[in-house]
């Protein structure tokens, strides 16, 4: 159970850290020209801050995964 809910948060956090990471990124494009985004409310380092904050969470589920399934084969 512990193994499906920690591959469930790693998914929904890789996603949510994605779409960040695009958001920043086409925020920093079109601020380039002028335009921002009216809706998101932190600037583009802000979002990557949050996105990569984020993927250092996958990273720790992933390792704990691998952990886990090292220590079963055993």
């Amino acid at each position: 159970m512990i193994n499906k809910l920690t591959s469930f948060f790693a998914r929904v956090f890789f996603t949510v850290a994605v779409i960040l990471l695009v958001v920043a990124v086409v925020d920093w494009f079109l601020a380039l020209f002028g335009w921002h985004f009216t809706w998101v409310t932190y600037h583009p380092g802000r979002l990557l801050e949050f996105s990569g904050i984020l993927m250092i969470f996958v990273m720790v589920l992933l390792l704990r995964q691998i952990r886990e399934s090292l220590r079963a084969g055993k």
